[in-house]
């Protein structure tokens, strides 16, 4: 059964709205028509439940709630990846198998030896593309989360980020 993530918003009472990219991947990409079943994930809660195409139109796809689904795709683990700027676009694809992995963050990390240096705004581009990787990911993988990409930071920043982690391990 295909996956796909909504807002919080976007569900009222038994009825889902699914709106943008997913609604031309449901109606022209998957032909997915009116009674066949998918799986919806509420992005806040990570609640999962069964749902049923009752409209498809070119702005929409409106589906009804038959079950919430109780069990998890989830690890217990909480794992967080402080990951050093690689060169070229290796990152999407680390994002990529982290996300199918099971891990829950990702914090890309501007090293000293780093090659690549970004702009600002070229920040901002990135981050928006990584995490719209790791929602295509976690609906490929049917996971209940997206995992989440935070923002760049410098090497030093991360000392205050681990501050309270359990295990903390380190490749060298």
């Amino acid at each position: 059964m295909y996956k796909f993530f909504v807002n919080e918003e976007q569900i009222e009472g038994k009825k889902v709205c699914i709106i943008g990219e997913d609604v031309n991947h449901i109606k022209n990409v998957l032909r997915l028509e009116t009674k066949e079943n998918i799986c919806i994930c509420n992005k806040n809660t990570s609640k999962s439940y069964t749902c049923r195409i009752i409209e498809v139109n070119n702005s929409e796809i409106k589906c009804e709630i038959l079950e919430e689904i109780n069990k998890t795709t989830e690890t217990n683990s909480y794992i967080h990846l402080f990951q050093g700027l690689p060169k070229s676009d290796k990152l999407e694809f680390i994002i990529e198998k982290c996300t199918e992995i099971g891990v829950k963050e990702i914090t890309p990390v501007n090293m000293k030896r780093s090659i690549v240096k970004l702009e600002e705004k070229d920040k901002i581009k990135k981050i928006d593309r990584w995490r719209k990787i790791a929602e295509v990911a976690a609906k490929q993988s049917k996971r209940d989360t997206i995992l989440n990409v935070n923002s760049i930071i410098n090497f030093q920043n991360i000392f205050e980020k681990v501050r309270d982690y359990d295990i903390l391990l380190v490749a060298y």
